[in-house]
């Protein structure tokens, strides 16, 4: 994803909203070298099902190892995530994925076009991937017919984004009151 481009700015702006009532970390894939995943298993029988890999992916699992609440926010290219991120959910057929205290996620999605169904492909991925790990949906903000950096601009998505952003409570938090 483009820095500062429109995926960029729905996912930050969904982050301010999350702030409001919890620790945030945003981990831009634009910020991470991480090699596809090889299909060669070895994190099956490594210690601590590491991958053979030596890549940023290892601070990708160490910060997955500390998240309760994921967003996952992606440019849409031909129905599909971007390369970058989809090499970081490959990476993630491994047995530590079962570790991740992940027990709600929510979708950010940005097209350029305006196409029926545009975002149906990865919807239908996510829900799946929900339903496997048991894993609570808080929603989705989808956006289309934002090509050219920075579209988004006043698009009121970005206040959508931050609403629900905002309606997560870190639970920790909500004990302590």
């Amino acid at each position: 994803m483009r820095k500062d481009g429109n995926t960029h700015m729905l996912a930050h702006s969904f982050a301010e909203g999350a702030r409001q009532h919890n620790d945030v970390k945003v981990i831009s894939v634009a910020d991470h070298k991480v090699n596809p995943c090889s299909g060669c298993n070895y994190c099956y029988t490594s210690e601590g099902h590491r991958c053979i890999q030596n890549d940023d992916m290892n601070e990708i699992y160490d910060a997955l190892r500390e998240t309760d609440v994921l967003a996952v926010a992606s440019p849409v290219y031909f129905y599909g995530i971007s390369a970058e991120l989809k090499a970081i959910i490959d990476r993630l057929h491994t047995p530590m994925r079962d570790t991740f205290p992940i027990k709600k996620a929510a979708l950010l999605l940005v097209g350029a076009t305006r196409v029926p169904k545009l975002f149906d492909p990865i919807v239908m991925q996510y829900n799946l991937t929900l339903e496997f790990f048991q894993i609570e949906d808080l929603g989705s903000v989808l956006v289309s017919g934002v090509k050219n950096e920075r579209d988004i601009s006043g698009n009121d998505s970005l206040k959508t984004a931050y609403d629900l952003g905002s309606s997560i409570s870190d639970p920790l938090a909500t004990e302590k009151r």
